[in-house]
């Protein structure tokens, strides 16, 4: 790789690591008090799906292990955001669905976030969003292949 290209890189990653940073620190401060960024993620992802989850689908999706994603379910489990129970047909397995409760969190941690993830894509433009996601959907993806 030459220095150009290498420096590139650098540049990049270190740009998108402190994007990441500073928008992870901004959506926290603005939900709900209790509500962490990961209880959020799960919450969304539920909300959007077709069907309840497994714990295992779940890890798999947010790439983390299982034992975290068990200590975030226990968390939304006890605050009444979740439900988690045995799949009737394989009792081994357990599934994941979004009660009510959870549904209003997340509409409530979405309201609170909204304007800031709005504020963000007008001041740098709706058109040049939309010509980046390409390329971090790529960088994601070159990373999902590669773990």
């Amino acid at each position: 790789m030459t220095d150009n290209a290498e420096n590139l890189s650098v540049a990049l990653f270190s740009e998108m690591f402190m994007a990441d940073q500073l928008a992870r620190t901004a959506l926290s401060k603005a939900l709900p008090k209790g509500m962490e960024l990961s209880h959020f993620s799960v919450l969304n992802h539920l909300a959007n799906s077709s069907g309840p989850r497994t714990p295992a689908q779940l890890a798999q999706t947010f790439h983390v292990t299982r034992g975290a994603i068990t200590n975030t379910l226990r968390k939304l489990e006890w605050a009444g955001h979740v439900h988690v129970h045995p799949d009737w047909d394989d009792a081994r397995r357990k599934l994941v669905t979004i009660s009510p409760a959870g549904r209003k969190a997340r509409d409530a941690a979405l309201a609170a976030i909204a304007p800031i993830i709005a504020d963000v894509v007008a001041n740098i433009g709706t058109e040049r969003v939309r010509m980046a996601i390409p390329v971090l959907r790529e960088i994601r993806s070159r990373f999902e292949e590669s773990g």
